[in-house]
């Protein structure tokens, strides 16, 4: 097995490089065991040196005062909405018995027709089942508490009560299109 000139050289790089290794170790051991005058010697030097002056506290930097001059207004996290005792506003009858077409959401109902006249005019609606229901004024349908208003030949008018997101109820107005068949 043939060794390289560069194989050599390194390995005589790492001779040198550990017998200067040693050499400086060497250098603060003594002969007495338990001396390290040399170690002995920089503590006390390092010791007697004056403390470097210390940094000056930052200065205080002045913020602006802010006065809260908002007692008056509503507090943003207390119940005023959610326990508002509001016997004007609109709100579902939670004991009223839930007619046949308050399980369809209002889209998907078709009113067909008519029966009767004047007054006592009734909308004829076709649910999702393909079931022709009779609908007068009074009556509800949809799944947002929807009471008809009106019963017209070419529509029914209703009004819902839909959340207003504030605990309340809000009502809006729609309509049911005659189907043009």
């Amino acid at each position: 097995m043939a060794v390289s000139i560069h194989d050599r050289s390194v390995r005589l790089a790492a001779v040198a490089a550990l017998a200067l290794l040693a050499a400086a170790c060497s250098r603060g051991i003594t002969s007495t065991p338990g001396e390290a005058p040399n170690l002995e010697n920089w503590a006390a030097e390092v010791r007697a040196r004056p403390a470097p002056p210390l940094d000056p506290l930052p200065v205080m930097r002045q913020f602006e005062t802010f006065e809260y001059a908002a007692q008056d207004l509503r507090d943003p996290f207390s119940n005023a909405f959610t326990d508002r005792d509001d016997a004007n506003g609109p709100r579902p009858d939670s004991d009223r018995r839930k007619q046949t077409l308050e399980q369809f959401p209002l889209d998907s109902l078709d009113m067909v027709g008519t029966l009767g006249t004047g007054g006592a005019l009734a909308a004829l609606m076709m649910a999702p089942d393909k079931v022709t229901y009779r609908v007068r004024p009074g009556d509800y349908m949809g799944q947002s508490d929807g009471r008809v208003t009106g019963v017209f030949e070419d529509r029914v008018e209703l009004v819902e009560l839909v959340p207003d997101g504030a605990g309340g109820w809000l009502e809006r107005p729609a309509s049911i299109a005659l189907e043009d068949n």
